[in-house]
């Protein structure tokens, strides 16, 4: 029996939220975009090798290789799904491709965060529990800057942070443990809050004190075997037990 959606604040001193597909709805610009990039590849492999061309799945093949992955890792472990050997200059090519694909769409679009997700980390921080934000991509920032929630975060650790301190990608729980650190609580008085599967094994493998997965994808029992204490269709659905606090300092807003 999964466990209620109750968040014992009791316990938790501090959550650190995935970006895309929690905070900001952009799982889905990613996921088009990397089916922008990999179809072309595929159907020109396809004739080079005399293969059947298969189209990138972005259902259920962006969730299992993709989702939550840096670019780089990304397209070599969805190469592999294939039986296609990731040479170096294949995987730079298609992770820049993607990376033009998405900030074109971002630009002509802009970003959204989730409603119930703000409300949830407004929340949280009135009761003064402090919360990070992280994310395998380079983009991050500009993400969470278009879709005004950069100032919700006391920190963010992302693509361009994990590069500067050599910090390995998801399943890795390298990330979140570093937001941890940055945020000055133990892993295990942290809850971690993601939609990717990716995402949810780091959490689990770092030993944090709770993991939620969001399932907007209807993966909620794969969000379950890969580790997630509750998942939720969205944040609406926690419960906040505990603590009633107060705001957080306004040196610690951003």
């Amino acid at each position: 029996m999964p466990l209620p959606a109750v968040v014992d604040l009791g316990r938790i001193a501090a959550v650190v939220f995935d970006t895309d597909g929690v905070v900001t709805d952009t799982a889905g610009v990613h996921a088009a975009a990397w089916k922008q990039v990999f179809d072309p590849f595929l159907r020109e492999y396809a004739d080079r090798s005399g293969g059947r061309f298969r189209p990138f799945d972005a259902g259920g093949e962006y969730l299992r290789h993709v989702d939550g992955k840096s670019r780089r890792d990304g397209v070599e472990d969805f190469l592999r799904s294939r039986g296609i050997a990731p040479d170096p200059e294949t995987v730079a090519d298609l992770a820049a491709r993607k990376d033009a694909f998405f900030l074109a769409e971002i630009r002509r679009n802009g970003v959204a965060a989730f409603p119930s997700t703000v409300e949830v980390v407004r929340e949280l921080r009135r009761r003064g529990v402090r919360t990070a934000v992280v994310s395998a991509s380079r983009n991050c920032a500009r993400v969470l800057h278009a879709a005004a929630a950069d100032h919700l975060f006391d920190v963010r650790i992302d693509g361009v942070e994990a590069a500067r301190l050599g910090l390995a990608g998801k399943p890795d729980p390298a990330l979140f443990l570093k937001a941890a650190e940055e945020l000055g609580v133990s892993p295990r008085r942290t809850a971690v809050v993601e939609d990717a599967l990716a995402g949810v094994r780091a959490g689990r493998r770092g030993g944090f004190g709770l993991v939620i997965g969001v399932d907007r994808h209807g993966s909620g029992d794969a969000l379950r075997a890969a580790g997630a204490d509750i998942v939720v269709g969205d944040l609406a659905e926690l419960r906040l037990a505990g603590r009633s606090g107060e705001p957080l300092a306004p040196h610690l807003r951003r």
